[in-house]
């Protein structure tokens, strides 16, 4: 936790340095990520979501007890230091019981925020910005913080009780995106405004002071807003820095605090070295990654379907929208155009991710990466569908094999986001 608080400090203090965030359970992009981690000497901020994993298994079937031993399973495997994993919480709070009253969501989410950090987990974002059954559409700043305040009590008193201490830092802020994305178009995208900074700030301190959680305020460290950054399904709203000009100024007199940008993914590299600069020093990535890892896996689809008899390929395509159209509750209320089919493969928001554990599609990626692995994939094949492995290979970059490739597609992501984070450093 010392060198993820030294990067906090450093970027405070006008360095070009940030720390990116890999929100995702699939093992195969944090692998990538670890990776990535390991060949740059650097830590890696790994976060799970209320909606991932939960005292109740969450999407994953994970809770967060069994989320620590599984990552840190990743980190041994590849060979990066465990010492060097920092595990957040993402989203604690009701969102996950939103359609239920807000006096039994909150229950529910004191109940998640105790289990993350009776975990392990040390960074933890409070966000009860969502209104539940019977609240107003839009909670006030107060309720808000009120709701947040109440939450880290939780987590104080977990952490005294657990470990005779509490080292937690916390994430405060209302102004995410929506959890994996715009569902509607990106246009128009409103810049948190300054005065709003200080509007939460103070609101959330004097919430915080009200419980006795003066302590745990000194340990708030992040700020989440709105920098500009989104994507819906079909588009991506770019950085705009001269926009964010006065949001990135007023940080500044704002003690010990940095920004958490949201739903960064698909941005240009430049984009993020201006978010780092623009004090946007965590920045997160959670969707692009599973994108990622779907444009490998299926690029080898259609590799294996020149390659295999048919009798013996996998179907990955046809295996993902047979589970899909099964269980439609993670996409449908989302992909609402007559272009459903379309947006169930290749959206931004990559709402195929909450299919990646079900059993049909983890036995189908299985057959196709060992058909593959069984077999040479011809230099050409490479070439049309997967043009950027094909050159790695041809450099002597990468071996011609079905999950090296998937890693390396991925490892293009977290590979933008660590040249913005740290690489910056040794150029100044």
């Amino acid at each position: 936790m010392q060198n993820f608080l030294e990067i906090i400090r450093d970027n405070r203090a006008g360095k070009s340095r940030g720390i990116y965030a890999i929100c995702t359970a699939h093992p195969l992009a944090l692998e990538a990520a670890l990776l990535q981690g390991k060949q740059d000497g650097t830590p890696i901020l790994v976060e799970a979501t209320a909606n991932q994993v939960n005292q109740y298994g969450g999407y994953t079937g994970m809770t967060p007890t069994c989320f620590i031993p599984f990552i840190e399973g990743i980190a041994r495997r590849v060979g990066f230091p465990v010492k060097d994993l920092i595990l957040g919480g993402d989203h604690l709070g009701p969102v996950a019981w939103s359609a239920e009253p807000a006096g039994v969501a909150m229950d529910k989410a004191r109940g998640l925020v105790a289990a993350y950090v009776l975990a392990g987990f040390k960074k933890i974002h409070l966000d009860t910005s969502m209104a539940c059954a019977g609240d107003d559409d839009v909670l006030s700043d107060e309720i808000v913080a009120a709701r947040a305040a109440e939450l880290c009590k939780v987590a104080e008193q977990t952490a005294n009780d657990v470990f005779g201490q509490s080292d937690l830092v916390y994430v405060i802020g209302t102004e995410v995106p929506p959890p994996g994305g715009a569902t509607g178009n990106a246009e128009g995208l409103q810049v948190t405004g300054a005065e709003q900074v200080k509007q939460t700030v103070s609101v959330h301190k004097a919430a915080f002071s009200a419980r006795g959680l003066n302590g745990a305020w000194d340990r708030v460290i992040g700020l989440v807003v709105q920098p500009g950054v989104e994507f819906d399904h079909t588009s991506v709203h770019d950085y705009q820095p001269d926009r964010a000009a006065a949001l990135s100024g007023v940080i500044r007199d704002i003690p010990n605090l940095v920004y958490e940008a949201h739903s960064t993914d698909y941005q240009p590299a430049s984009a993020y070295q201006a978010l780092v600069r623009d004090h946007f020093a965590i920045l997160k990535v959670g969707p692009q990654l599973t994108y990622a890892l779907r444009e490998a896996l299926f690029a080898l689809s259609s590799i294996e379907e020149e390659l295999i008899h048919p009798e013996h390929c996998a179907g990955l395509k046809r295996v993902c929208e047979q589970v899909m159209l099964c269980e439609p509750k993670y996409w449908k209320k989302y992909y609402t155009s007559d272009r459903e089919r379309l947006l169930r493969r290749y959206s931004y928001s990559d709402r195929i991710r909450y299919y990646w554990n079900r059993p049909l599609v983890v036995d189908a990626v299985d057959k196709l990466l060992t058909n593959l692995a069984d077999t040479t994939i011809p230099l050409p094949l490479l070439s049309q569908y997967l043009p950027r492995q094909y050159a790695a290979i041809r450099a002597g970059e990468l071996i011609n094999h079905p999950r090296e490739l998937v890693i390396h597609n991925i490892m293009q992501v977290t590979g933008r986001y660590a040249a913005a984070c740290w690489k910056q450093q040794t150029s100044e």
